[in-house]
């Protein structure tokens, strides 16, 4: 394993792990309430070391061992939280984005911001705008003016003792950082994996975003039994190899 570092950044110390190599390199964008010790972004360390290919994982901050308060995080100061450890580590060079969830709606933003340097995008049961379809739409009306008042909402989480915190802020900026009400402007290669089994985030998006985004070269592969981790063996050796299959 990679020993971690942290990168000074907006006032907070940013969490990551780089692993030199060829190819390249890949960079792991967890999801929301997430961190870079999750299944899928240990499995791929593992994987990069095995074949010598660069790797970067990281924590946004407020998340894992970054600095800040998770609550003062949004969709924008997430991504540009990426944006700056990719830039003290990987330069100017290329990478292909993996995006779990939330990072997948990170992922499309800075593949638009990138351009040529992004060779391919992954996206695990991608959820962009989540913040509209996944929150905001499913409030009452009380709940809606509870969090513009407020400033915060809890809700239970399956995933782990935590409950999920949707702040004002998250929302709102969620708004402002939509990809999915046009075209988004990335052409490189496009490849989506999701779950029909996933209760979160529904499977027809994926075909949504194929749909969206102006590249040529997209596919979009649907796991029958899959939910929202994939994170099974069968699972991530499918993400392995449709890493290799982009080349590098």
């Amino acid at each position: 394993m990679t020993d971690i570092a942290f990168l000074p950044h907006d006032g907070t110390r940013l969490a990551y792990r780089h692993r030199p190599g060829s190819g390249p390199t890949v960079v792991f964008l967890p999801g929301f309430m997430s961190d870079m010790t999750g299944s899928k972004a240990e499995f791929l360390d593992g994987w990069a070391a095995e074949r010598g290919r660069g790797f970067l994982r990281l924590d946004f901050s407020g998340c894992g061992a970054s600095s800040g308060a998770f609550t003062d995080g949004t969709i924008s100061r997430w991504a540009d939280d990426a944006r700056a450890v990719i830039a003290a580590t990987v330069g100017e060079g290329p990478v292909v984005l993996v995006g779990s969830s939330m990072g997948g709606w990170i992922a499309l933003r800075l593949a638009v911001a990138l351009g040529a340097r992004v060779r391919g995008l992954v996206g695990i049961a991608a959820a962009p705008d989540f913040t509209d379809w996944g929150i905001w739409d499913g409030l009452s009306e009380a709940e809606r003016a509870a969090v513009m008042r407020d400033g915060r909402l809890e809700r239970a989480s399956e995933y782990g003792d935590a409950p999920y915190v949707y702040t004002r802020a998250l929302i709102e900026d969620g708004w402002a950082c939509r990809v999915m009400s046009g075209a988004i402007p990335y052409r490189g290669p496009v490849r989506l994996l999701q779950g029909q089994a996933d209760p979160d985030v529904p499977w027809r998006l994926a075909l949504d975003i194929a749909a969206r985004v102006d590249s040529a070269n997209i596919q979009v592969t649907l796991i029958k039994d899959g939910d929202h981790r994939l994170s099974r063996p069968q699972d991530l050796a499918l993400l392995a190899a449709t890493i290799e299959a982009l080349g590098g």
